[in-house]
């Protein structure tokens, strides 16, 4: 592979073990508010904002970590015809599997990032009592498409390398590599 395309991987991987890893975290963030939200509705005033909270954390939680749990090979496979293949066919089907993932990414990056610049311009708050504004949790959801995106393109690429019997980096692929293993490829 091109050493443009080799960077764009390694620098892709790092970026997003680095958000995930970050994201990993976000789960303690909500557990709090929850446990907040329940001690206040047993011992104080509810909070309205809690539950909002919440959503918005989880939301952000599982957005920015998409592109690590791929990265990871820990997303959903259906295996029915999959698991039965060799490993560049299996390759040679990610590649194919890429490009509608790429599009409908695409599609959703577009989508969006019209509604993040809809909050932006005008103010976007929730129709709750709490009525934050949208902005900031539609430029993180954004973010973590765009990353996705990324990961994904990646991922296309190291497929095409892995449908040609080699790694990212031009070396023989070994066949006792899981599909999910990437630490020999991405420097990391």
């Amino acid at each position: 592979m091109p050493k443009a395309i080799v960077l764009f991987v390694r620098y892709v991987e790092a970026v997003n073990w680095v958000v995930g890893r970050f994201a990993m975290y976000m789960i303690f963030a909500m557990l709090g508010v929850l446990l907040y939200s329940s001690f206040a509705k047993t011992f104080l005033q509810p909070a309205l904002w809690t539950l909002e909270m919440a959503q918005f954390l989880m939301a952000a939680y599982y957005i920015l970590g998409g592109p690590y749990s791929m990265q990871l090979g820990d997303h959903v496979r259906m295996d029915l015809l999959y698991g039965n293949l060799s490993p560049r066919r299996m390759a040679f089907a990610d590649t194919l599997t890429s490009v509608f993932l790429i599009t409908y990414l695409v599609l959703l990056l577009y989508g969006g990032y019209s509604s993040t610049l809809y909050a932006i311009q005008y103010n976007e708050t929730s129709y709750s009592s709490w009525s934050p504004y949208m902005a900031p949790i539609k430029i993180i959801m954004t973010g973590g498409i765009f990353l996705m995106l990324l990961q994904t393109i990646a991922f296309f690429f190291k497929d095409i390398a892995r449908a040609r019997g080699m790694t990212i980096d031009g070396l023989p692929l070994t066949e006792t590599a899981p599909l999910g293993d990437v630490s020999g490829e991405t420097g990391l």
